[in-house]
């Protein structure tokens, strides 16, 4: 039986091989699609790094993290077949003359498919895009897979852009973002756009305001010297809830192909009302954890982790109001916050419906309950939705219910993680889920001025106690508008 999702032949080429995101999530990622018969005969990938292992010892490498992040799927037999598709290339970055190395393994494969995948800091993608270009390793199908960050600012984003749109054109550029990638996400636009139950109700007059959260219980976890100089508004608005936004936001597009939804998701960014200047600093909160305890078990605070300046005001925890200025969301409040070392670590989108004009049952508190519609992004994908029923008894009295719909129990198949898509999307070379460089753009003129506000004021971030839901200001800030945090009212 042939397999329908089965790739075309490709060579993968993972710059950055040996590094933590090749060992945890990318090679255990196409392992799994190994494992899945996804791959065709002629599939190879090739790890590139400074490292001095070797094929032998790169291959040891990954099987203990494929046997660590692939358990459920790792076996010795299945193991031993995926290693031969594994090759090795020593290379350092910024020589030129390493590139004959990479050359001699690709030689005589034009014509698969070719994919350069930089696993590496961003200040290495201008040297390693200028020497592919010097050694003719691009060809005209070739494709290159930038992971985020893609610079701090607008403007040092564009000089990446224009760097590597030197070489490669815009349709072989996959600026990554994994959030997308996630069967969640999948699910989120299904809902929106395959069902006509919603599209009525999907806009202002509808829907009184919109939740997005993405919280960590984690702290920086290694990564102090990276995540000291991005802070949470580079590191997960600027990509993650803003994208996750313009998915829930925009119009619908006029099909399912890459450029009509990224078309609408431009558009979404270009509509957000500007935060700058005072405007920034009253609808936006940033906080920066100090110790507490996580389940139970105590962590140091930000100021005390391994790597962190004393004096850093690097925030962790960000917290806005933003506005789209459009006619389907015009003065429809989105409230936005993502934070580490809160209190349980998940993903959620909430939307909030008026309330009916006139409630004409008995009243069993003071107000009564809004109907909501819960997309649980992670730990666990499901979508619920909260309606009115009658509580039991004689009186008439209506209480919330809940409606869940648990995506986990529902497929018989096992959910693909993000990357597993993202890296099948590359090689079939489907861009959907991908940024475009005037997304991208859009995004970082949006964050900029934010960023420009905090640096002229003299205000630092708030302190918020590990293992809670961050500062209290920003209960303040949505409290304000007459609303509270999904969980927390």
């Amino acid at each position: 039986m042939v397999n329908q999702n089965q790739l075309p032949e490709f060579d993968l080429v993972l710059f950055g091989g040996t590094g933590d995101l090749a060992r945890r999530k990318l090679l255990p990622a196409l392992y799994r699609r190994f494992v899945a018969g996804q791959f065709p005969a002629g599939a190879r990938i090739l790890g590139v790094s400074r490292s001095n292992i070797g094929r032998d010892g790169f291959c040891a490498l990954i099987e203990q993290s494929c046997q660590e992040h692939a358990s459920s799927e790792f076996d010795a037999q299945r193991w031993q077949a995926f290693a031969k598709l594994l090759d090795f290339v020593e290379l350092d970055l910024d020589a030129e003359g390493d590139y004959r190395r990479l050359g001699d393994k690709l030689a005589g494969r034009d014509a698969v498919e070719r994919v350069f995948f930089l696993s590496t800091a961003p200040a290495l993608f201008a040297a390693a895009v200028d020497n592919l270009g010097k050694s003719g390793l691009v060809t005209s199908s070739s494709r290159i897979v930038l992971e985020k960050p893609l610079g701090q600012d607008q403007q040092s984003a564009e000089r990446i852009n224009q760097h590597v749109g030197s070489i490669f054109g815009e349709h072989q550029i996959y600026r990554i973002d994994h959030y997308l990638g996630k069967e969640a996400v999948q699910n989120l636009l299904a809902l929106r756009f395959g069902n006509s139950l919603f599209e009525p109700l999907w806009r202002r007059g509808r829907i009184c305001h919109v939740q997005i959260t993405v919280a960590e219980d984690l702290g920086v976890a290694g990564r102090a010297a990276f995540y000291d100089q991005t802070g949470a508004l580079r590191d997960m608005v600027q990509n993650h809830l803003l994208q996750l936004l313009c998915i829930l936001a925009m119009e619908p597009p006029s099909s399912n192909t890459a450029d009509a939804i990224r078309d609408e998701k431009l558009k979404v960014l270009r509509a957000l009302r500007p935060l700058s200047g005072p405007e920034a600093l009253a609808n936006t909160i940033r906080g920066q954890y100090r110790a507490g305890a996580i389940d139970g078990a105590p962590v140091v605070g930000y100021l005390e982790e391994e790597g962190v300046p004393e004096d850093s005001a690097t925030e962790t925890y960000v917290a806005l109001k933003a506005h789209i200025d459009s006619w389907r969301w015009a003065g429809v409040p989105f409230y936005l916050r993502t934070g580490k070392r809160l209190q349980d670590g998940m993903a959620e989108i909430v939307l909030t419906f008026d309330d009916v004009p006139h409630f004409i049952f008995e009243k069993m508190g003071s107000e009564p309950s809004q109907n909501k519609l819960v997309i649980s992004l992670q730990p666990k994908d499901s979508i619920t939705l909260t309606i009115m029923a009658k509580h039991p008894g004689e009186a008439m009295r209506l209480r919330p219910v809940s409606l869940q719909l648990d995506m986990a129990d529902t497929k018989k198949t096992r959910q693909l993680d993000a990357y597993e898509r993202l890296l099948s999307d590359v090689i079939k070379g489907n861009l959907t889920l991908f940024m475009r460089r005037d997304e991208l753009d859009a995004a970082w003129k949006w964050i900029d001025p934010i960023r420009a506000a905090w640096a002229a004021s003299d205000e630092k971030p708030k302190s918020y106690v590990a293992g809670s839901w961050g500062p209290a200001a920003a209960s303040t800030m949505i409290g304000r508008d007459g609303f509270a945090w999904n969980g927390e009212g």
